[in-house]
């Protein structure tokens, strides 16, 4: 059984830190993706305060055209939205641009897809292999304002560490 919680009082560094110590041990030497995205969601979940979702959404091909589209993956919250296109939505626009993407007030987001009303925030980092976006990190808050530049750089290091395993 694994038992990761962050410290009590950790700075945002810090959690980090420990966030990606624990996500590297239970990765590490897993190569299903499926599971690997299982666990993170949960540590991301477990670690992080004031979510009202965390998971991914994995580039898959397109029921309907030929372009990619993302597909849900592993999460934690409320169901979601099952498929999105690129460029469609806070989830799209990091897909399409390959760069992350802090929003502090969903609402004012052009094309925002509410799957959850209850979300205020959001912040979505692609995870790339190659040069290529395989999937995006989604984290969602009922707080407006709920993330920072340390958690897109915290969550853009967890990416990096997850673009082999996934």
């Amino acid at each position: 059984m694994y038992d990761f919680k962050p410290d009590a009082g950790a700075d945002a560094a810090e959690l980090y830190r420990e966030l990606l110590g624990a996500a590297d041990a239970l990765t590490a030497d897993e190569p299903d993706a499926v599971a690997n995205m299982a666990n993170v969601a949960a540590l991301l979940w477990e670690f992080l305060p004031d979510l009202n979702w965390a998971g991914f959404y994995r580039v898959a091909p397109s029921k309907l055209s030929p372009a990619p589209e993302l597909v849900l993956g592993p999460f934690v919250g409320r169901p979601a939205c099952i498929r999105i296109p690129f460029g469609t939505g806070v989830c799209g626009a990091a897909a399409a641009s390959g760069a992350t993407q802090l929003v502090e007030d969903v609402h004012a987001f052009p094309g925002h897809i509410a799957c959850d009303a209850a979300s205020q925030s959001e912040l979505v980092v692609p995870v790339l292999r190659n040069g290529a976006v395989i999937a995006v990190i989604d984290l969602d808050s009922p707080s407006p304002a709920r993330f920072a530049e340390a958690d897109a750089a915290g969550i853009e290091a967890l990416a990096a560490l997850l673009s082999t395993r996934i």
